[in-house]
C-alpha cells in the first residue's frame, strides 16, 4: 500500500468526491456529514475549517475530536483490503471512512452505516 501519498493528501481534495459519490446514488451531503461527524467527532464548523485549511489526512485523523468507539465494528473489503485487517491505524481510519461512504452510496440505511 502506498501510504505516504494518501497520508499527505489533503482531506479537502477527497471530500468533494465523497459528496459526489453519495449524490450520484441519491444520497445527500448532510448524510456524508453525518458519517464524518459520527466517525471523527468533527462538527460542521470544525469540518469546514479542515476543508478550508486543506488539512492532510494524517492531521485530519490525529486532530479528530473523538474517533467513534464503534468504528471497530466496520468490517468488509474496500480497495481490495479487509478493513479490519489493516494494521496501520491511520490507513485503517481512512479505509473506515471510505467503507462508510461506500455503504451510503450502495443505499444502506443510516442506522446500519452508523452501527446503531
Amino acid at each position: 500500500m502506498q501510504n505516504t501519498k494518501i497520508f499527505a493528501m489533503a482531506f479537502a481534495s477527497v471530500y468533494p468526491h465523497y459528496i459526489q459519490k453519495a449524490e450520484k446514488k441519491g444520497r445527500t451531503k448532510s448524510e456524508v456529514h453525518e458519517i464524518i461527524f459520527w466517525l471523527t467527532g468533527y462538527d460542521e464548523k470544525s469540518l469546514q475549517e479542515v476543508v478550508d485549511h486543506r488539512t492532510d489526512f494524517k492531521t485530519f485523523f490525529e486532530k479528530a475530536p473523538q474517533l467513534n468507539p464503534n468504528a471497530s465494528l466496520i468490517k468488509g473489503v474496500i480497495c481490495g483490503y479487509r478493513v479490519e485487517d489493516i494494521e496501520d491505524e491511520l490507513m485503517r481510519n481512512i479505509r473506515y471512512m471510505d467503507k462508510l461512504i461506500d455503504e451510503l452510496a450502495k443505499g444502506k440505511p443510516m442506522e446500519k452505516i452508523l452501527r446503531e
